[in-house]
């Protein structure tokens, strides 16, 4: 799962969190606007596998961070497909699990609270205009560790759903993945409200 550490030596782990989140947020960015080709999406593709093997990242682990979103982007690429062209499909869904192993890159090599001490130190001048960074710098941490959360959602319904003969029902799939990310806010929302987050 995305957000588990794993130490090491190689100029990544080394690299300043505030540093390798700037360049994570500047290559997605890069990414969803340069890339629009499926070439494209392989070269960037090639790129991000190097990266894993900069940071001495085993095989078995880096497939492990991406798994959990096969099923959520088998469903985006059906409707790219019927909605665009399967090239756009290529696109999008490569574009997407860029993202998500990039982020993966970032968080094996960094520890979280690395990355939460650079997020409320980059974000100490706002607090002139009223701007909680410790606040954003939470939510980027639950945003880190949502990802492949609601990934995990979608496989398991998937799964349930194949098993009881709707794997061609787009409602069987929907539904229940709605109603257990809405339950999974909520009890994240609670534990946070315990844990005093939502004091003043």
């Amino acid at each position: 799962m995305i957000g588990q550490y794993r130490p090491g030596h190689s100029l990544l782990h080394r690299m300043p969190a505030g540093a390798k989140l700037s360049l994570l947020i500047a290559s997605i960015v890069a990414a969803t606007v340069l890339v629009r080709s499926p070439l494209q999406t392989g070269i960037a593709g090639v790129v991000v596998v190097g990266l894993f093997a900069v940071a001495g990242i085993p095989v078995r682990v880096a497939l492990a961070q991406l798994r959990p979103t096969v099923w959520m982007l088998l469903v985006i690429a059906v409707f790219q497909v019927l909605a665009t062209s399967p090239a756009r499909a290529v696109v999008v869904c490569g574009v997407l699990l860029i993202s998500v192993a990039l982020a993966a890159v970032v968080t094996l090599t960094t520890r979280v609270t690395d990355m939460l001490d650079a997020v409320t130190s980059g974000l100490g001048p706002l607090r002139r205009i009223r701007v909680d960074p410790e606040r954003i710098g939470l939510l980027l941490a639950l945003a880190i560790r949502c990802v492949p959360l609601l990934a995990g959602i979608v496989h398991d319904v998937a799964q349930a759903r194949r098993a009881r003969g709707l794997q061609w029902s787009m409602t069987a799939l929907a539904t229940p993945v709605l109603v257990r990310a809405l339950r999974t806010a909520d009890a994240m929302g609670d534990a946070l409200a315990a844990r005093g987050v939502d004091d003043h």
